[in-house]
């Protein structure tokens, strides 16, 4: 088969993979052994309970012939803070499994916010009871303590926020956002009049203060101490400011944190085909240099 078939078969799975995401194989649970699990063997368990509420379930995926060098890719769905699934990355995960076989899987689903629960510091709770779920197990599994995050969305803050502000251990190798809000506290934000960004503003609180907007936004909350950052933005994307890209990584510039951006500035909240092609491209890269 030659380059280009397989260049055009991949580019076919991206797309699909996408667009399942953007526009928002599933098999039934491996009993688990009483014993340890096997290593040389390929497993994978669905929806287990990390904590009491239906939403605190993941989803693990853990390759053949692993140890306990084995890294770890934490996948966090977008939805608003409000909505979105894990199924929504299952794409992402068998592009994953593909491409980057050696890497165990976590795809996570969280409480999900409404109006009597805001989404912080609830979700980046999950996260953490997430982390402290797979080290207290990590021996049992067969894996590393080295995790990266791969965000989409409110996924993707989510996943730099918790890899910037509350990585205690300092265990995140990497992080990646896919058109992921960085700062509330951009004019972008504060000052508009379109009522899907006041409805996703508001769920952080009606009127919030400065410093609880600062709190929440990873643009504020980054160290020099930050783990290697990848950033996809859209230029047209009507839900996510192009400067909450652009800052960030002008952030992570004048921080000396390793990083890379890239802009499709045609692209809205989501893209396709080539673009899709060059993201996945970029981040596998990324993620083999990087976790």
């Amino acid at each position: 088969m030659n380059n280009f078939i397989m260049k055009a078969i991949k580019l076919l799975l991206l797309t699909v993979i996408f667009a399942s995401v953007t526009f928002s194989c599933s098999k039934e649970s491996l009993d688990t052994p009483i014993q340890g699990l096997n290593p040389s063997e390929y497993y994978q368990e669905l929806n287990i309970s990390y904590g009491s509420d239906d939403g605190q379930k993941f989803d693990l995926y853990l390759p053949k012939n692993r140890s306990t060098s084995t890294k770890v890719m934490i996948l966090v769905h977008g939805g608003g803070w409000s909505g979105g699934d894990k199924v929504d990355m299952i794409g992402f995960k068998d592009i994953i499994r593909q491409d980057l076989s050696d890497v165990a899987i976590v795809n996570i689903n969280y409480r999900l916010a409404n109006d009597s629960r805001s989404p912080y510091p609830m979700q980046i709770d999950d996260i953490t009871s997430v982390i402290n779920h797979l080290k207290e197990h990590r021996d049992y599994y067969v894996i590393s303590g080295d995790y990266g995050f791969f965000g989409v969305s409110a996924g993707a803050h989510l996943a730099l926020l918790w890899s910037y502000a509350f990585d205690t251990g300092d265990d995140v190798n990497m992080v990646c956002s896919i058109v992921g809000p960085t700062n509330f506290t951009d004019p972008a934000y504060l000052n508009s009049t379109d009522p899907n960004i006041r409805a996703l503003m508001d769920l952080y609180g009606v009127a919030a203060s400065t410093e609880f907007l600062e709190e929440v936004s990873p643009y504020h909350r980054v160290t020099a101490a930050a783990p290697p950052t990848i950033l996809f933005y859209g230029g047209q994307d009507p839900l996510i400011p192009t400067t909450q890209g652009t800052a960030m990584r002008e952030r992570l510039q004048q921080l000396g944190v390793t990083h890379e951006f890239t802009l499709y500035e045609n692209a809205g909240h989501g893209w396709l085909g080539l673009e899709l092609l060059d993201t996945w491209s970029k981040l596998k890269i990324f993620t083999q240099t990087h976790l």
